[in-house]
């Protein structure tokens, strides 16, 4: 049978409450009767001592068999319930009014007797004649004759007598009316710890349905917090409000990572593109060179051959590209910090798309003022970012444009902006535009990877990019390198 955990603990309360309601009634009639019997030997301590001295029961020759008779005669008809008893200085019992067949023991252990006579703290117990193994409480006191002992008298407060009227079921109301009293107490509290635990697990109920309810796998929506109901006292509540922070974490991650997923494929895809069609391209060409080898003139072999070669780099770049971005993504790749000069790398960058810019008749301008500090970065890395940058913005402006490289010292860094003159980006393509690819008039640049590896560099330098609209221009991107005295 499975039972929930307000049940468990309802049954374990019942269970322990029903243990302490017993041990508390059998505490309840033991110190009840361990009080009656402190009471009784209290008040009966010197009777034993004033029989002995009021009445001579034995001398130097003996027991005295009429003052035994008359003593014991006149007790009965004062108090029932007492019995006594002459016991030698051995302790076997010489004298007694004990009914033919009653008496059970012949003898008493005096241990309990001499701590009695020294005044050790009561109640004590001590044989019961009339019983084979029983315990009672008594008055006892030493007999003499002629100075010396001769034996005790010994004194059983509660005799049979006792015994039977006590078992009647009158003599035990006042314990039955204790008995029931307990019970009903337990009761009570039963039921009241039944609601208090309702109502105390009826948070961790809800947590649960919470967590029931709870699916990653359906993106679960942010779960509202309520701060001022928080009390940092209650663990279910501080358990609770941990919970919805860890589920409302989840979700974000989760639709974190569905979207990296989702850009994931979108790459994956842009790059097959980007790599089909210089692969199919050089596969053609190749294989018209291989099939038609004897009837092509020098002059188309070595158009053909070029065609191939340009594709063949063009492969080769995407593979590079790609190689290099998983390398930066998944850490492999740590910038060595240096110091170096900014304006010197811009112009040695220049120098290696010159050709290329010819070309098309496309104008590299570098806006570099007198003095720029500094900038402490890793120098190859840097020279991707501006390299990457550069080649975006030339194969995207259009003949007789213009690529512009600008450094503008600020407080701690320099500011770096690489403009061209081509269509710019719209503005549905800007949400991440350096996260995945995109197209520009129908071209793809790149299959996003370039911005990509710029926008991991930067990250790894602890700065970012941004895409700035600078009027009269195209696609226009920002960033900043910290200088030497910043970094200090």
């Amino acid at each position: 049978m499975k039972l929930t955990l307000t049940q468990r603990l309802s049954v374990v309360f019942a269970v322990l409450l029903v243990i302490c309601s017993g041990t508390s009634a059998w505490l309840q009639v033991r110190s009840n009767r361990m009080h009656e019997l402190e009471v009784v030997q209290g008040l009966s301590r010197d009777l034993a001592a004033h029989i002995a001295r009021d009445t001579q029961l034995m001398d130097a020759d003996g027991l005295k068999p009429d003052a035994v008779r008359n003593l014991f005669g006149q007790l009965m008809l004062v108090n029932p319930s007492v019995e006594v008893y002459l016991l030698d200085i051995d302790g076997h019992v010489v004298g007694n009014a004990a009914p033919a067949g009653h008496l059970l023991r012949d003898k008493v252990d005096l241990a309990p007797i001499r701590r009695f006579l020294s005044g050790a703290m009561l109640p004590i117990l001590g044989d019961d004649p009339r019983s084979v193994d029983g315990r009672k409480v008594f008055s006892a006191a030493p007999l003499k004759a002629n100075g010396q002992q001769t034996g005790f008298l010994y004194v059983v407060l509660l005799g049979e007598a006792h015994d039977v009227y006590d078992a009647k079921d009158a003599t035990g109301m006042a314990l039955k009316i204790a008995l029931w009293s307990i019970g009903l107490v337990a009761l009570l509290c039963l039921l009241a710890g039944l609601i208090a635990f309702a109502w105390i697990t009826r948070p961790l109920r809800q947590l649960t349905d919470k967590v029931g309810q709870f699916d990653i796998n359906g993106a679960p929506k942010p779960a509202q917090i309520n701060a001022t109901e928080l009390d940092s006292s209650d663990e279910i509540a501080v358990l609770d409000h941990a919970f919805v922070h860890m589920q409302n974490r989840l979700g974000e991650q989760w639709r974190a990572i569905t979207h990296q997923d989702q850009e994931r494929r979108e790459m994956v895809a842009n790059i097959s593109h980007d790599l089909r069609t210089p692969l199919a391209s050089l596969y053609g060409y190749l294989e018209t060179l291989s099939l038609k080898d004897a009837s092509l003139s020098s002059e188309e072999r070595r158009r053909y051959l070029g065609i191939a070669l340009d594709q063949s780099r063009k492969v080769g770049g995407l593979a590079q590209s790609l190689l290099e971005l998983v390398r930066l993504e998944h850490g492999f790749v740590q910038p060595v910090i240096e110091g170096f000069s900014l304006p010197d790398l811009v112009q040695d960058i220049f120098q290696k798309f010159e050709l290329t810019a010819e070309a098309r008749s496309i104008t590299l301008t570098a806006t570099l003022p007198p003095q720029v500090p500094t900038v402490m970065a890793d120098l190859g890395l840097i020279e991707r970012v501006l390299t990457n940058l550069l080649d975006n913005a030339l194969r995207h402006t259009p003949v007789n444009g213009e690529v512009q490289v600008i450094l503008s010292p600020e407080a701690n860094s320099v500011a770096v902006t690489v403009s061209d003159s081509g269509p710019g980006i719209d503005a549905e393509l800007r949400e991440g535009l350096f996260l995945r690819a995109f197209t520009i008039g129908g071209a793809r640049r790149d299959g996003g990877l370039g911005l990509r590896i710029v926008h991991r560099i930067l990250q790894l330098h602890g700065r970012s990019i941004q895409l700035v609209d600078r009027p009269g221009h195209g696609a226009t991107f920002r960033f900043s390198l910290e200088t030497r005295a910043s970094a200090r």
